[in-house]
């Protein structure tokens, strides 16, 4: 449950007097300042006081700050912060395993002050991604906010990058790469900003928006994956293993990966849109809803609209916009995919024999009468897999047997014919080299039967 501005101004104001009572008993007892300064350094419960009214003012600068750049936060907004801010402390806490000799009240400010700063980029991140859903956020709101949180990731980021070369390996190194990070994120959140910025501004509605935001997910989670891995390498070479920086890597390649699969199921989706699914006629919107439910507009039969295999229709810019961000039905949410790879099978499966026998004359005379009306022959071997090429193997050895079986009775004919026209006495020898050239024809007619229910 996060602490109302109340409840912390009412916090400030005790640990306010308790950092006073502090003050005042080492000056009461030292009657100096700088032995008064000793004192307190030493003293424990001194420090976790001092400590905890740093912490307070530091909530309510950041209660300030986030009611003048964000207003109002939204309850998810809210729930994300905490979840991330505890993944946060504990990749700290085993940051202090491999850096434990430069604990010290530096270390506990630097960190409080990332956790301050990254706790700002997760609530642009949000809010950017909230943008789409809600037009009333304006587009220059977080303007200066992402020009402030670039600067100071620049130059922390130069800081860490200068304290490590003049004094070695330190824990300025953790804070460089946390900042780099930091310095991606922005830069994901400002193209975000200027897509969103186009759009909003764009007269017609921009079809393409959603594939340029996959991309730009796409290159900077590599662009995470890389800063982490070289993190990792440099690490490793100075010092010992980051075990803090485990789940990061693992939480940035499996959202490469998720862009990645997007942006792949995306192009598919669109392709079997486009070469699969019929246009729909003026007697299908009639028989249907003739409105576009993505777009709200009315649908005209004059091949702007395509018919999903459930019957559903809609704009075919729509469903291109769709498409990219998801592969399902807008009206039923069918997997377009899958019912896609069910049906390639299906036509597959129950090939007829007698289309394949015209694909087989078309690939030996150019010419197949068989062939579905509006697939192309490659089509026709994509939708049929192997089994094309299984029934195109049956039809030849079939064409074998019905060659030699017509060769069987023209030799059979033959005989006849000696048998009526020739001397029984000067035709023996002759029928007894025919019989024994039937037998072959027949033995051999057996055998390429034998091989035919082999296949």
């Amino acid at each position: 449950m996060p602490i109302s501005f109340t409840e912390s101004s009412f916090l400030f104001v005790i640990s306010g007097v308790l950092s006073s009572l502090v003050i005042t008993n080492a000056y009461y007892q030292k009657q100096q300042f700088y032995p008064s300064v000793v004192y307190i350094t030493k003293s424990n419960a001194s420090m976790g006081i001092i400590y905890l009214q740093g912490l307070i003012l530091v909530m309510l600068i950041g209660k300030l700050l986030g009611k003048i750049f964000f207003g109002q936060l939204r309850t998810a907004e809210i729930e994300h912060l905490i979840e991330r801010s505890w993944y946060a402390v504990t990749e700290t806490c085993l940051a202090f395993t491999v850096f434990r000799d430069d604990l010290s009240p530096k270390f506990v400010a630097l960190f409080t002050l990332l956790l301050f700063l990254k706790c700002f980029h997760w609530l642009a991140e949000d809010r950017v991604d909230y943008m789409e859903r809600s037009p009333n956020i304006s587009v220059f709101f977080h303007i200066p906010l992402l020009s402030i949180l670039g600067i100071l990731n620049t130059i922390f980021v130069y800081m860490a990058y200068h304290s490590t070369l003049s004094k070695g390996a330190s824990v300025q190194l953790v804070f460089g790469f946390e900042y780099a990070i930091l310095f991606a994120i922005i830069l994901n959140i400002s193209m975000k900003y200027i897509l969103h910025f186009f759009d909003l501004y764009n007269e017609n509605p921009w079809e393409d928006k959603a594939i340029y935001l996959l991309y730009t997910e796409l290159i900077m989670g590599f662009l995470k994956i890389t800063l982490y891995v070289i993190f990792i390498f440099i690490m490793m070479k100075i010092h010992t293993f980051p075990l803090f920086s485990i789940r990061p890597l693992y939480l940035a390649i499996r959202n490469f990966k998720k862009a990645f699969n997007d942006v792949i199921m995306s192009r598919r989706a669109i392709r079997n849109m486009n070469a699969f699914y019929p246009n729909a006629t003026a007697q299908d919107i009639e028989n249907s809803d003739n409105v576009c439910i993505i777009c709200r507009e009315n649908m005209l039969g004059n091949g702007s609209c395509k018919k999903l295999p459930c019957n559903h229709i809609f704009h075919i810019s729509c469903l291109r916009s769709w498409f990219q961000r998801q592969q399902t039905c807008p009206t039923c949410r069918m997997d377009v995919l899958r019912v896609n790879q069910e049906q390639q099978q299906a036509a597959a499966a129950a090939g007829d024999i007698g289309v394949a026998a015209g694909i087989f004359q078309n690939n030996n005379n150019n010419n197949n009468p068989n062939q579905p009306p509006g697939f192309s022959d490659d089509e026709l071997r994509y939708l049929e897999g192997q089994t094309r090429q299984q029934l195109e193997a049956r039809i030849k050895c079939l064409m074998d047997v019905k060659t030699l079986i017509t060769a069987a009775m023209i030799r059979l004919q033959q005989y006849n014919c000696v048998i009526l026209n020739c001397p029984i006495q000067n035709s023996i020898e002759e029928m007894k080299n025919n019989e024994t050239a039937t037998v072959a024809t027949v033995a051999t007619i057996k055998q390429n039967i034998q091989q035919h229910l082999k296949l």
